[in-house]
């Protein structure tokens, strides 16, 4: 290759920055945007276009990007704001605001720094809200205060083409005293709320044993009645058995005199009696007894005839046959059969003293006597 001649290399080299710089501008007017984004672009210093999503050209030197812009949704936490209460309390907030873009243009050329104007608006307007408040108020309201302070920030950025989706508090912190009264407070509620269960605790309590005691004695009642009812069932039913035992053997007057004399001890055996007074069937039994033996009487004697043998129905099968079919009736009907059984028996006993021609004494089976007063069970 021969030596090329000065006018010859400077015409290359002039050829090749030619080139090159066509090739840069090229390069250069070719722009592609990425999804989610948006690029203002001037041309000669004044707004000519957005850039969507996508490859677009420029004219070189003349087309240029300003600013590039986010069309997500942004999420911007606040620092913590002093805010002072209507009742005089000091409250930090923390607050969280999520905002996108919805106008590049306007986000661009109609205020310089958006974040912090809408910071300073944020925390002016939460002084509001919040100097309108009580503490209380304050710390229960969250979705009132978070619902008038978008309001207001959505209302004052949409001429700057952004859009304020949610505002949120993060925390509320009062001071430490105040904290201090409150957690005493919410002990005391609780302690209030434990001592009002633990009283109606006791008092389910009470009336429940109560309830218990209650039902207790009246089974208690219940079961004393249904013994007396059958203890004087049984009774009667033994003093009938002893009456038709009796006339069935035709006692005669020596057995009943002599069994009258053993009785005798066992009522006078009592350790309260003090003075004991012999009846005056005493001296009958004894004459009798001295008959049966065949000694003479010490006294005059009353003669006897045969005594007539008492009907007492079916005797001793028809009383067990009785007794086996015998149910537990109603108890003062039961009371009243079983007196009126005893008082029968009695009055027939006294028919057939009267019938062996010797008056016979008659006994009160109630145990009263027989001048003392009836008594209802």
């Amino acid at each position: 290759m021969t030596d090329l001649e000065p006018g010859q290399l400077i015409l290359w080299i002039l050829l090749l920055v030619v080139i090159l710089f066509i090739g840069a501008a090229l390069f250069r007017s070719v722009r592609i945007v990425s999804q989610g984004e948006a690029q203002i672009v001037e041309r000669l210093g004044k707004y000519h276009r957005t850039l969507s999503p996508g490859m677009h050209f420029l004219v070189p030197f003349i087309d240029q990007v300003r600013q590039r812009v986010d069309l997500r949704e942004q999420v911007v936490p606040f620092p913590p704001q002093p805010v002072i209460t209507s009742d005089n309390i000091v409250v930090n907030i923390d607050t969280v605001i999520y905002y996108q873009v919805t106008g590049p243009e306007a986000a661009t050329y109609e205020i310089a720094n958006p974040m912090a104007g809408i910071e300073q608006l944020a925390v002016t307007t939460l002084r509001n809200i919040i100097g309108s408040m009580d503490m209380e108020q304050a710390l229960t309201g969250r979705d009132q205060i978070n619902g008038q302070l978008r309001g207001v920030l959505d209302e004052a950025t949409g001429r700057w083409g952004i859009r304020v989706n949610r505002v949120e508090l993060k925390a509320i912190d009062p001071p430490a005293t105040v904290q201090s009264a409150m957690e005493q407070q919410m002990k005391a509620e609780r302690d209030r709320r434990a001592a009002i269960l633990t009283a109606e605790g006791i008092k389910q309590s009470a009336i429940l044993t109560a309830e218990g005691d209650k039902q207790s004695a009246i089974l208690r009642a219940e079961g004393d009645a249904q013994s007396t009812i059958l203890k004087a069932q049984g009774d009667s039913r033994a003093i009938l058995q002893v009456f038709d035992a009796i006339h069935r053997g035709n006692a005669d007057p020596k057995l009943l005199a002599y069994e009258y004399i053993q009785m005798l001890p066992k009522i006078a055996d009592s350790q309260s009696s003090k003075m004991w007074i012999i009846p005056t069937e005493l001296t009958e039994a004894l004459n009798s007894v001295t008959k049966g033996f065949g000694g003479v009487p010490s006294g005059p004697t009353v003669e006897t005839e045969d005594r007539p043998e008492v009907d007492f129905g079916d005797g001793v099968d028809g009383v067990a046959a009785a007794l086996r079919e015998t149910s537990l009736p109603d108890i003062d009907d039961a009371l009243a059969a079983a007196k009126g059984e005893a008082a029968r028996a009695t009055d027939e006993a006294s028919e057939a003293g009267e019938q062996s021609g010797r008056p016979a004494r008659r006994t009160d089976l109630s145990g009263q006597g027989p001048n003392a007063p009836h008594r209802e069970d």
